[in-house]
């Protein structure tokens, strides 16, 4: 890694940090100064156990910090990297108020740690435009070469261009001029490069070119590339071999999966029961139709099963039995099925779905039959995503939008079969929490938009 390079990381852990250690700060001078003096009696502490206290808020922001987002400065949008850090600090301080109460075996005085979030929350606002200010005056954008083939490069240039501090692509060069023209053009542009989807051996011959003289790539990855990463890595005596198992999760991870998804169920059926009551209530008295919307779904092995949602649509939006996918400003969706959307009221029968074993928490989200019969006529590995149970939420819902194309759906889902682990699937149910609070990623598909290729 190049002086630069190692220097740029070094100034991002430090400004990140300590935005930490300034929030930190506000909470050290609200525990001594009011709660611990005047609210919390039945626990008194000396120099040591303060700075426990303080410690532990430390260790639970940098943990929701980190989960979230909020320390990737310069990675993240100015907007992104602020959001993630309120909602850090919300979640945090909800978990300090539970520990303060649970201290003083009361509902402590609310007010100070209302007004001290409010304080960090400003105080982040302001920090995070200090740091993207200090970011883009010492790393401007990147000047980027990028290398394509037949498809179109259109939705690829409109995501780099959507970060315009951190990309610009300034060149384009076509596969189709052969390597030798492509390396030559890539020795003297002296920029960075970005191998979009262009054959398999011509981007492995590229890639091996560029890494052998320290250039850095960006690549995309096909299906084949993202069933790899998730091998396990074995040795034949001197000769290194990558297995790909049959099965997708282990016994102990499908049992300790299960034990997860039944216990969190029940725990939210009961506390979303009264929300579920109004919901009905008002949905039934809008209109006199049926409360929830049941439809066919496919979970695991292609296994048919009956979804359960609160009905956001008229009770005719597919009078023709067409199925079709939500589109934006849907004129078929009723004003409170706009309101539960957008706040995921809609989706909470489905936790009677997790209880019964159709469905887990995290996992690919179940699509119509219909719908992966029309994906997998030009798209056959589509399939694959379905060897894991179907999901509440999943890897494509946090790190994607509803309206990303179907083909990089396919590659996050099966990102996250591939690379399963119990922590992964409790990291994606507290992202789950943050993207219920962004609108953009219950966005319907754009009408003109179509399925990705690889």
């Amino acid at each position: 890694m190049r002086i630069s390079e190692s220097l740029k990381r070094l100034i991002i852990l430090c400004l990140s940090f300590l935005g930490v250690v300034l929030s930190t700060g506000l909470y050290a001078y609200t525990w001594i100064n009011q709660y611990h003096q005047r609210y919390v009696y039945n626990v008194k502490l000396y120099f040591w156990g303060h700075i426990l206290m303080v410690f532990v808020y430390f260790v639970l922001l940098l943990f929701f910090n980190t989960t979230y987002g909020g320390m990737k400065i310069g990675f993240l949008k100015p907007m992104d990297v602020f959001f993630s850090q309120a909602f850090s600090l919300v979640c945090v301080n909800i978990l300090t108020y539970m520990q303060l109460s649970l201290m003083e075996v009361k509902l402590v005085w609310t007010k100070g740690l209302i007004w001290m979030t409010v304080a960090q929350i400003i105080v982040a606002g302001i920090w995070t435009i200090i740091c993207n200010f200090v970011y883009r005056k010492a790393f401007p954008p990147r000047d980027l070469l990028l290398v394509y083939g037949e498809r179109s490069i259109e939705d690829i240039s409109r995501k780099f261009a959507s970060r315009p501090d951190k990309y610009k692509i300034v060149k384009y060069v076509d596969i189709a001029n052969g390597i030798e023209a492509v390396q030559k053009e890539i020795l003297e542009s002296n920029m960075a490069v970005v191998l979009w989807d262009i054959p398999t051996m011509d981007r492995n011959t590229l890639f091996k070119f560029c890494y052998s003289r320290s250039i850095r790539v960006y690549m995309m990855p096909k299906i084949t590339d993202v069933l790899i990463k998730g091998s396990d890595q074995l040795h034949l005596f001197d000769t290194p071999i990558l297995l790909s198992r049959e099965f997708s999760l282990k016994i102990e991870q499908r049992i300790a999966k299960r034990t997860i998804d039944i216990v969190c169920s029940l725990i939210l059926l009961i506390i979303s029961a009264p929300i579920q009551l109004i919901t009905a209530i008002v949905i039934k008295a809008y209109d006199g139709g049926p409360v929830l919307y049941k439809q066919i779904r496919c979970t695991t092995g292609g296994r048919e099963f009956e979804i359960l949602k609160f009905r956001s649509m008229r009770q005719d939006a597919e009078k023709d039995g067409i199925a079709r996918l939500a589109s934006k400003n849907d004129s078929r969706i009723t004003p409170i099925g706009k309101f539960i959307r957008a706040v995921r009221i809609d989706e909470l029968p489905q936790l009677f779905n997790i209880l019964k074993g159709d469905m887990s928490f995290i996992g690919p989200r179940p699509e119509r039959p219909q719908i992966i019969a029309q994906y997998m006529e030009e798209m056959p590995e589509f399939a694959l995503r379905m060897k894991v149970k179907a999901g509440l939420a999943g890897y494509a819902q946090v790190y994607g939008k509803y309206n990303t194309t179907p083909y990089d759906k396919l590659k996050l889902d099966l990102s996250y079969i591939e690379n399963y682990t119990l922590w992964l699937d409790i990291k994606l149910m507290l992202l789950t929490l943050k993207i219920l609070f962004k609108p953009e990623s219950t966005e319907g598909v754009d009408s003109t938009q179509t399925t990705a290729m690889k």
